[in-house]
């Protein structure tokens, strides 16, 4: 069953739109009045002026690797962050530590990581299932490439953005 809705005439004063055009033209200069006088601002000059004292503490930002104190890889290739990872961005191929390691009993470490930069949809999934503390969001909301090949982020670049993160890393830890 269709329900008719009445349309209600209108005046030759709401046909014309002027009231409404004042009305907008009325907010605009209240706008532009408040700006000239310096009680709010507009815009911001983005590569002089950043948001980074502003962001919030549960932002999340670009995954990126992470080393401990001592400059050692503190992630153990268990694909984990792969295997969570709902667009398919993260790769791993993980290579074997030779038995005459000290930490050997690790078993493996990461030959290649990469993150598709493009894909990624910075959900934070991996870096919620890492059992190492590895893979971190950054605040950076800048990641820029030129090509599609600069943002596909290898194990280099990835520590290089990550930086270190101090803490118990249980593949050093020769009682685990």
């Amino acid at each position: 069953m269709a329900y008719i809705v009445p349309r209600p005439e209108l005046t030759f004063k709401e046909k014309a739109y002027l009231p409404s055009i004042l009305n907008g033209l009325k907010i605009t200069f209240g706008h532009f009045k408040k700006m000239m006088r310096g009680e709010t601002k507009v815009t911001m000059q983005y590569p002089e002026e950043r948001w980074d004292a502003e962001l919030p503490e549960h932002y999340r930002g670009a995954p990126t690797l992470v080393k401990d104190e001592h400059d050692r890889e503190r992630c153990v290739a268990c694909q984990l962050c792969e295997f969570i990872c709902p667009p398919r961005a993260i790769t791993i191929k993980p290579m074997e530590i030779p038995a005459d390691d000290k930490f050997a009993k690790v078993e493996k470490r990461p030959a290649e990581f990469e993150i598709d930069m493009i894909r990624c949809i910075y959900c934070g999934m991996c870096e919620e299932v890492c059992p190492e503390q590895a893979i971190f969001l950054r605040k950076d909301y800048a990641i820029t490439g030129i090509t599609r090949a600069e943002m596909v982020h290898d194990k280099a670049k990835l520590y290089e953005l990550g930086g270190v993160f101090k803490g118990l890393v249980h593949k050093w830890n020769p009682e685990k």
